[in-house]
């Protein structure tokens, strides 16, 4: 084989190799996007179905139901305008309440209810998830929430 054919072969090979470990990336990155909705959104069928997403706003009064039995809890997630039934079996965080700021990662059953396989709650007084304290205040004015192109 000649040098000038051993190159070639050497910068194909590298391409390939290149090629591959980027698909790699580009795949383990795509499946471990999580993208946020609203309640509003949500109810609009604009959210995933067969993905994980978040979905965040505040824990509606009234709505928070423990199962006497084990660690299952159901409540809903409210943007002031829509609301998203939600189930959780595990521990909530300590902040966790009515009334308060919540952000919970899951997939839409197909009877409507999110099933959170992770619940994140506010840490102090005045933080909120930023998704979720622009979509709260666009559900208080009347607006929709619209996502960049490009997102699903």
């Amino acid at each position: 084989m000649t040098p000038r054919r051993r190159r070639a072969l050497a910068l194909v090979v590298g391409l390939c190799t290149v090629g591959a470990a980027s698909a790699l990336v580009l795949n383990a990155f795509r499946s471990n996007l999580v993208f946020f909705y609203s309640p509003t959104q949500v109810a609009a069928s604009e959210a995933p179905r067969e993905r994980s997403f978040r979905v965040g706003g505040l824990v509606e009064e009234g709505s928070l139901v423990r199962d006497a039995q084990g660690l299952t809890i159901r409540f809903a997630v409210t943007d002031t305008v829509q609301r998203v039934p939600v189930t959780y079996t595990g521990l909530l965080p300590d902040l966790f309440q009515e009334g308060k700021g919540v952000v919970a990662q899951g997939r839409l059953g197909t009877d409507g209810v999110f099933r959170a396989d992770q619940v994140l709650a506010k840490h102090d007084e005045n933080y909120m998830a930023p998704e979720a304290a622009d979509a709260l205040a666009k559900a208080r004015a009347g607006q929709t929430v619209v996502l960049p192109e490009g997102r699903p």
